[in-house]
């Protein structure tokens, strides 16, 4: 990638395409073009044709997805599955007519079984069923890996995928009914603070294993599997297993993050688990040496990600913005 290249990410906004964004733009590559949901709907396909068309990019990142926790996934399947399968085969087909060469496609670690073994593996995709509850997704994500391999073997392009652990950082969603296990145990902790609480109540035993990658992490991972050489990527992966994990490879337990969480948010009341609330699965840690050996992995520890964020967190708070 050089820095003449125009770069078009599509999720601009989002917490992992901010985040390219921004590393891209400190690299000297400047030439980024993007569009909000209102002024390019990426599921309508005629008009996705017509922005590659006249855009022409020479890279494109498909960041943008329809996300949510297990209460939206489990709400609305219909709309996972159909927006994400048309947001993927709009913008990856019209890449392709529009001469555009390299792709780089995020997916999701739910792309793999729900009992596959630990760590998992690139080679665990569809070996075996689901997690029920995010299945419609985690079907799209599948189908955007396998439409990047096709269009792969059948045209020579050059589109990668790449699969995030759990995510966290600048521009995470902090809602208090929406978001994901650290904005909304950082907020929950921040809450607590301010009310001067004894308490902090954490669903669960605390036993569970998670791992969690800052974004800039995911960022950084991304453009290095962007700007691979051809013989590198071809050399460590396969033409119908071709997508990378991303992560650190190193997982904690729930009760782990809760104290780092207390720690780093000044929380002096009581961690209290309530073991009466479902655990999860008990671990989803995944295989990183397929990234190790094409020379990347993460530098950002746990703690330090957890800090950054919640600076911004409080940045936010101040800015009067709505989390």
């Amino acid at each position: 990638m050089q820095k003449h290249h125009k770069v078009y990410i599509a999720g601009h906004r989002g917490m992992v395409g901010s985040a390219i964004k921004r590393q891209l733009e400190a690299q000297g590559i400047t030439n980024i073009i993007s569009r909000t949901h209102a002024e390019l709907d990426l599921c309508n396909q005629q008009a996705v044709n017509d922005f590659m068309a006249a855009e022409k990019p020479d890279y494109v990142v498909l960041a943008a997805a329809k996300v949510g926790g297990i209460h939206a996934n489990n709400t609305y399947p219909a709309d996972f599955i159909y927006e994400n399968l048309m947001m993927q085969a709009n913008v990856i087909h019209a890449a392709f007519k529009a001469g555009c060469q390299n792709l780089l496609f995020l997916g999701s670690s739910c792309i793999y079984p729900k009992m596959a073994a630990q760590p998992m593996t690139e080679n665990s995709l569809l070996t075996g069923t689901l997690e029920a509850t995010n299945e419609p997704y985690a079907i799209a994500k599948i189908a955007g890996i396998k439409l990047c391999e096709s269009y792969n073997r059948q045209y020579g392009t050059n589109y990668r995928s790449v699969m995030p652990t759990n995510l966290y950082g600048e521009n995470d969603n902090f809602h208090p009914e929406n978001s994901h296990v650290i904005p909304a145990m950082m907020r929950r902790f921040h809450e607590a603070k301010l009310n001067g609480d004894k308490e902090v109540v954490v669903w669960g035993t605390g036993t569970p294993m998670r791992e969690f990658l800052h974004v800039d992490d995911m960022a950084a991972a991304s453009i290095h599997v962007m700007q691979l050489d051809d013989a590198t990527y071809q050399a460590n992966t396969e033409a119908m297993l071709s997508h990378i994990n991303v992560g650190t490879g190193i997982d904690c337990t729930i009760r782990e993050l809760a104290e780092t969480m207390q720690s780093v948010v000044g929380f002096e009341g009581e961690l209290v688990f309530d073991t009466t609330k479902p655990d999860g699965t008990p671990r989803k840690l995944m295989d990183v040496s397929r990234l190790k050996d094409l020379g990347w992995q993460a530098s950002i520890s746990l703690e330090q990600g957890l800090a950054d964020t919640y600076q911004w967190f409080l940045q936010q708070l101040e800015g009067d913005l709505r989390l």
